[in-house]
């Protein structure tokens, strides 16, 4: 896997969504980057109290780590112990119109 790419897609990908929906909306999103101590990090998207979203975020996040938890071993424990990374865009969107369905992805 071509991971530069993939990230560089993927923050692409974020990036497209964020102006679509600031486009729609009328209001900026806010944006800050995140860190995880353990290995790897995101950017967060966010707006709170628009004119068409009452709340939501889009997110991307690509994180890393030298041993696969418990919970994702449990049903393989001959994974227990291996090298991990994984890379994702996510959508949580509540509009204002309680009609109107909320997004979770």
């Amino acid at each position: 896997m071509n991971t530069p790419a993939v990230k560089e897609f993927l923050l692409g990908l974020q990036d497209s969504i964020v102006k679509g929906l600031e486009q729609v909306d009328g209001k900026v999103f806010r944006r800050d980057q995140w860190d995880r101590p353990e290995g790897g990090g995101g950017m967060r998207s966010v707006i709170e109290e628009g004119n068409v979203l009452e709340r939501g975020s889009v997110n991307f996040s690509h994180v890393y780590g030298t041993g696969l938890p418990a919970s994702a071993t449990a049903a393989r424990p001959e994974l227990a112990g291996r090298s991990f990374e994984a890379m994702g865009v996510s959508l949580v969107l509540h509009p204002r119109n309680p009609y109107a369905p909320a997004a979770h992805t």
